[in-house]
């Protein structure tokens, strides 16, 4: 198997339909492995404790930010999510020059996590997350299996206002702010010559590693990326296949059209095979503060076969019982992640919607009249929530509570369509 990874997109007024920004990713990984939607309500903590990630415990914050993640089921941090400030982060697994076989720090996931619960804007998630990498390193392997499967990190960052690209290369790091238009990663690394932001020894450890001559012009893809470019060919094709697909729609850029990027198998966005797509998020984000955002995830895999699901922050969420059916089984101290040596078994991380969902999907393989119908149904079924989510989207939320159990009873709707197959 040839690891691969994600894709992940923003696009911004003026590309987008109506005054809003649109974020959306898929995350490729092992095709075996368990991607649950998790919710974590706001929290205050006491001086002093510390939080414990995938691989390494860190200083705890005073408060954390309510979050919804999409993540594989059997680490702490996330492929991807939003915070209740419409903060939207997804990553992707990068390789350069520099070596990513390091210690067992943060993962990338990790920071991903870490960010939406620290920081209430775009920018700031980009300060904290270079801190901590400052801090606590990345680092450590990323997938549940005793190979070492190891990378750096991209991070695709928006909010209600604007976009940041964070590129990292060890504990160096390059960031570019977006204004607006559209922009999309892959698993290489896209900043040029246009920095906002950047590791105060970027371009000095560049020179004495002699991948920069300290005067032509500084450009951190080229100077940080591999030199030979066979590992990051396939990325390179889905990075140019998703810009074209975002740039067919400009303009008219909506959920939907996201939704159909993600969906997309000619361009490999979509991706099949050992690593395939095992979760996907569209999140509809108005610039109008009053406004709520929209976050639509599938907790399945391939987003072909599933129903994007809206997710909306409001009080009164219950955190406990909050998308229980998204939520994998806890081995708590006794999983084989947190015991030394790790990964010695692979316990059953399979929650409620991806047994079903398995078994959904092996009939529409088997039996293609079926198979059509109940994408239909499940296509038919997006549709009406999509239709709702948009009247919330244009006029705000007039009974907060109606949408606690949102994504919640839109699982439980998905689960009678597949009854009826």
């Amino acid at each position: 198997m040839h690891p691969s990874s994600c894709d992940t997109f923003v696009a911004l007024p003026p590309s987008t339909e109506k005054q809003c920004i649109i974020f959306g990713k898929n995350s490729d990984r092992p095709c075996d492995e368990v991607q649950e939607v998790v919710y974590f309500a706001d929290r205050d903590f006491e001086a002093g404790e510390k939080v414990e990630c995938t691989y390494i415990e860190i200083d705890q914050v005073a408060h954390t930010y309510a979050v919804v993640l999409s993540k594989p089921a059997w680490l702490w941090g996330a492929e991807m999510g939003s915070n209740e400030h419409q903060v939207c982060i997804g990553n992707e697994a990068v390789w350069g020059r520099e070596s990513a076989d390091g210690d067992e720090a943060l993962l990338g996931m990790d920071l991903v996590r870490l960010g939406l619960e620290r920081a209430d804007t775009a920018e700031k998630a980009v300060d904290v997350i270079t801190e901590l990498l400052e801090k606590y390193g990345q680092g450590g392997s990323c997938m549940e299996d005793e190979g070492s499967f190891t990378y750096h990190n991209s991070f695709l960052i928006s909010d209600r206002k604007e976009a940041w690209l964070l590129e990292t290369s060890g504990k160096h790091w390059a960031a570019e702010k977006v204004k607006g238009g559209y922009r999309n990663i892959s698993n290489k690394y896209s900043i040029k010559t246009k920095i906002d932001k950047e590791h105060p020894e970027l371009r000095k450890y560049a020179q004495s590693k002699g991948w920069w001559d300290g005067k032509t012009q500084f450009n951190f893809s080229t100077v940080y990326s591999f030199t030979t470019t066979a590992r990051i060919e396939a990325a390179g094709s889905r990075y140019c296949e998703g810009k074209k697909l975002l740039k067919k729609s400009n303009g008219h850029i909506t959920a939907e059209t996201m939704m159909d990027i993600l969906r997309d198998k000619d361009s490999g966005i979509n991706m099949e095979g050992m690593f395939m797509t095992t979760g996907s998020m569209v999140s509809v984000i108005p610039t109008d503060p009053t406004l709520p955002g929209v976050h639509y995830l599938t907790a399945t895999p391939d987003p072909e076969r599933s129903v994007f699901k809206p997710f909306i922050f409001v009080k009164n969420i219950n955190a406990t019982n909050a998308l229980k059916e998204t939520t994998s089984p806890s081995y708590g101290a006794d999983d084989p992640v947190k015991k030394k040596p790790r990964f010695q078994s692979k316990p059953d991380r399979k929650h409620e919607l991806f047994v079903k969902h398995e078994l959904v999907a092996a009939i529409m393989e088997s039996f293609k009249d079926r198979g059509k119908k109940i994408t239909e149904n499940m296509r038919k079924l997006e549709k009406e929530k999509m239709a709702e989510m948009e009247e919330i989207l244009s006029h705000g939320i007039e009974e907060p509570d109606f949408l606690v159990n949102l994504f919640s009873n839109c699982v439980l709707e998905e689960m009678t369509v597949y009854g009826k197959s």
